[in-house]
């Protein structure tokens, strides 16, 4: 793709009213919508994302927006997948706060009932077990992730929704295009 391409693509990123535009295969714009990511990420900020396979506990990522008491409306976004299909998918924005495997962290851990993850059974009591045999701190299962957004208090994430399909990953914010824009605070959307 030639810079003068580049450039009007990423000219256009803020007038698409699905807030992503695809740059070749691997990189996209996508416009932040919320407060979930302040103050790292405000709303209105634009940021270049990496599509990638392997994220790293930390990283900053861009996912589909998960489905709420219902099936995906339709599979995971194939990694070779062209900018009509992203732009027909909703994305959120969450950092990567565990990993397949990792030990779940506290936040997901203190959250409402039904985002906890669910101990093991155990098909003997666990009295019986040695002590060095009993369970540990719950883990990551594999294939999922923990995602949990900076700003808490206006953040729908793992704490809610529980663990994250991987898959459904579209991929890492590399950083932003422009400064955030110095804005007038308004209460969070209900």
């Amino acid at each position: 793709m030639s810079a003068a391409t580049a450039a009007v693509l990423l000219g256009l990123a803020g007038l698409l009213p699905a807030a992503a535009v695809l740059l070749g295969h691997h990189l996209v714009v996508v416009t932040v919508r919320g407060v979930s990511m302040a103050p790292a990420y405000r709303d209105g900020d634009r940021v270049l994302v990496r599509r990638t396979a392997r994220p790293t506990r930390g990283q900053v990522l861009v996912v589909e927006r998960p489905a709420v008491h219902t099936r995906w409306p339709s599979g995971p976004l194939p990694a070779g997948a062209g900018s009509r299909a992203v732009g027909q998918r909703q994305w959120l924005i969450k950092r990567l706060a565990a990993l397949p495997g990792d030990p779940v962290p506290e936040p997901m851990l203190s959250a409402s009932p039904s985002a906890r993850p669910r101990p093991p059974r155990v098909a003997e009591p666990m009295l019986s077990a040695p002590p060095l045999a009993r369970p540990g701190p719950p883990r990551v299962p594999a294939g999922s992730l923990v995602l949990l957004g900076d700003n808490p208090q206006h953040s729908v994430d793992s704490r809610h929704f529980g663990f994250y399909p991987a898959e459904r990953v579209l991929g890492t914010v590399v950083r932003p295009l422009r400064p955030a824009r110095t804005r007038r605070q308004r209460p969070p959307a209900v």
